[in-house]
């Protein structure tokens, strides 16, 4: 066999492969799909086991790109004109952040030789040729493997067999299908609604794009390959749930949803964290702890309900027995009022003393937007007129 540097990886490629094969056929059928079809999808879940720590760093990656997207387009801006300056302010940006945008394509990257590797060894079955330890009995047994009437080998455009078309589109489908779900469960529940910026179109635009990209592509995938990616993408959807539902992005819906959870069942602290159980928060918390994060979430509630209260008005009798006067500033236009009624004397007996609290009692009713330099008129009454003064 001529020397390639993917020599390895088919190696290692197979070998996962037989293992879990020699495992599966004390089950199923040595030579039929099922312990072949099973062998593939579990290799799948032990290189993504393998993949969760970069995982974990493309959903910080991600955060971390969606909390910056104002920075960069302040950047943008600014330097519209100066591409070169533009440049060296993003990466600046970006190494401030510890993020970069190719961060969130990590666990695609990696897999990509495993994915070309896995093609490879099923283009060699096809052609019954040897390739890393699948030879001999083995090589025949991949041969006549089946799944749902297709050989592992098999592809949509070169097979002219209907049945074998019929078993490919639809695992395109599921393929592409699962695809956008997972995508689009990311844009709905777990995207930071009060941020709105370019990155948040660009997620939007490759939701639609990669099923599609991906749907073009499988119609030359063989069988084996596209067991492969339905695996890997189901399994990135059932990931991607976990993560969303415990660890949502702050201020994203399912942040809010898991809030909610956790205040109904007493296990958020006033300032919004979460009480945390034993074993990484696997186990619940004590009950000594929910029950402390109650007593402080009473005592915050309560402390909020005495700041809202309004104090209650009180009358002109209430502020003198209490020795409190009228505070600075605008008086209140109803104490005024009582004021200027208790001090008015009776129509019947006109006097010089009535003048005075009369056009006080005229201020008080007086509507605010009356100029004050205006002149008071005092009100006629029964014709007679205030004695002068002697």
């Amino acid at each position: 066999m001529t020397f390639s540097f993917l020599n390895p990886l088919y190696t290692a490629v197979s070998w996962i492969i037989v293992q879990f094969h020699s495992l599966y056929s004390h089950i199923f059928n040595p030579d039929g799909g099922w312990a072949w079809g099973l062998a593939i999808a579990s290799m799948v879940v032990v290189i993504r086991i393998c993949l969760i720590p970069l995982f974990v760093k493309q959903i910080k990656a991600t955060r971390a790109m969606q909390a910056i997207q104002p920075k960069m387009k302040a950047i943008q801006e600014r330097y519209k004109n100066d591409r070169q300056r533009q440049s060296e302010e993003m990466m600046k940006l970006y190494k401030e952040a510890g993020t970069n945008p190719f961060s969130s394509c990590l666990p695609i990257i990696v897999q990509a030789p495993f994915f070309t590797a896995l093609y490879g060894v099923l283009a060699k079955v096809a052609k019954g040729q040897d390739i890393g330890v699948i030879h001999g009995d083995l090589l025949v047994s991949a041969g006549k493997a089946h799944i749902f009437g297709a050989p592992l080998s098999a592809t949509f455009v070169g097979s002219p067999e209907t049945s074998v078309k019929i078993v490919t589109a639809v695992m395109i489908i599921l393929m592409s299908l699962s695809q956008f779900v997972t995508q689009r469960q990311l844009m709905t529940k777990n995207v930071d609604l009060s941020v709105k910026t370019p990155f948040m179109q660009q997620q939007k635009m490759l939701m639609y794009v990669f099923p599609i990209m991906f749907a073009v592509m499988g119609i030359n995938f063989p069988v084996g390959v596209l067991v492969y990616w339905l695996t890997t993408n189901v399994w990135s959807m059932g990931q991607q749930l976990v993560v969303i539902h415990n660890n949502p992005t702050p201020g994203s819906k399912a942040f809010e949803e898991r809030q909610a959870r956790l205040k109904k069942a007493g296990r958020l602290r006033p300032d919004g964290t979460e009480i945390k159980g034993a074993l990484w928060g696997m186990l619940p918390p004590s009950k000594a702890a929910v029950s402390e994060a109650a007593s402080a979430a009473a005592v915050v509630e309560e402390s909020v309900q005495v700041r809202r209260q309004q104090p209650r008005r009180q009358s002109k009798a209430q502020r003198q027995q209490a020795g409190v006067g009228q505070p600075t500033g605008e008086p209140d236009k109803d104490s005024q009022a009582e004021e200027a009624a208790d001090t008015a004397p009776s129509d019947s007996v006109p006097s010089d003393s009535g003048a005075k609290p009369a056009a006080a009692k005229q201020a008080a009713a007086k509507p605010a937007g009356t100029k004050q330099g205006t002149r008071q008129q005092p009100k006629r009454g029964g014709g007679q007129r205030p004695k002068k003064k002697s």
